[in-house]
């Protein structure tokens, strides 16, 4: 499902505009993106949290050169889904 989609298909459920939708969708992922990038994280209830999480300073390969490079420490952007979104997945979705 891409963001078209799902403009499309708040427009049909609400009977709203689909520029007002499309304005609302893209302000709302501005406003989560916006959130994270200042290191607050988004809760949904029921949904699920957008959260920022710290990866470890590490070593890595460049296996080409064979060299050996240090990663510095760094923020993610995460998503960790709700305990009811999971369940809902869980049951209305065989294992494939």
């Amino acid at each position: 499902m891409t963001k078209a989609d799902i403009v499309a298909k708040i427009s049909e459920k609400l009977g709203l505009e689909k520029g007002d939708v499309q304005a609302t969708v893209e302000t709302f992922m501005e406003e989560v993106k916006s959130s994270l990038e200042t290191g607050d994280n988004v809760y949904l209830r029921g949904f699920g949290s957008f959260i920022v999480k710290t990866r470890a300073e590490k070593t890595g390969r460049n296996i080409s050169k064979n060299t050996t490079i240090k990663i510095p420490a760094h923020n993610i952007p995460a998503f960790k889904p709700a305990k009811v979104f999971v369940e809902g997945v869980k049951t209305n979705n065989e294992a494939k």
